[in-house]
């Protein structure tokens, strides 16, 4: 069978531009995927008492509660064999749909008064915001 470069050229050209239509439907569609990770983590003052410490981890666990814009939320204590915690212990997840969301999660009463109930014992606290 022999093909003709002049009629092959058409179908080629169109199978390109299917693909990259369904490429960029992908693209699309994996955009309204992503979410927005909020880690934050703690390091407490050396006075802070087990029971307070308790206290922030039910607290800061019943935003989702409390704000709706919150999609997931995760925590967890270091165990890290290697050392490099710098006295950070605590670490916590929470995920959003979109900055947005996070815009309103920040100022939320909730959050502030979450907030109010920890800066007494916190030594220190690192944030870092990342999309996935």
């Amino acid at each position: 069978m022999k093909f003709r470069m002049k009629s092959i050229v058409p179908v080629l050209l169109a199978m390109f531009a299917l693909g990259a239509m369904s490429v960029t439907i992908n693209a699309k569609d994996k955009k309204s995927d992503r979410i927005l990770r909020h880690v934050v983590c703690f390091k407490f003052k050396k006075e802070a008492k087990p029971s307070e410490i308790q206290r922030i981890e039910r607290e800061f666990a019943s935003l989702k509660k409390k704000i709706q814009q919150i999609r997931a939320f995760e925590m967890g204590t270091n165990n890290s064999p290697e050392g490099l915690n710098k006295g950070f212990t605590h670490c916590f997840v929470v995920t959003f749909g979109s900055e947005k969301d996070r815009e309103i999660y920040l100022p939320h009463p909730a959050h502030k008064a979450f907030v109010k109930i920890l800066k007494p014992i916190l030594e220190d606290v690192f944030v870092i915001d990342y999309w996935r």
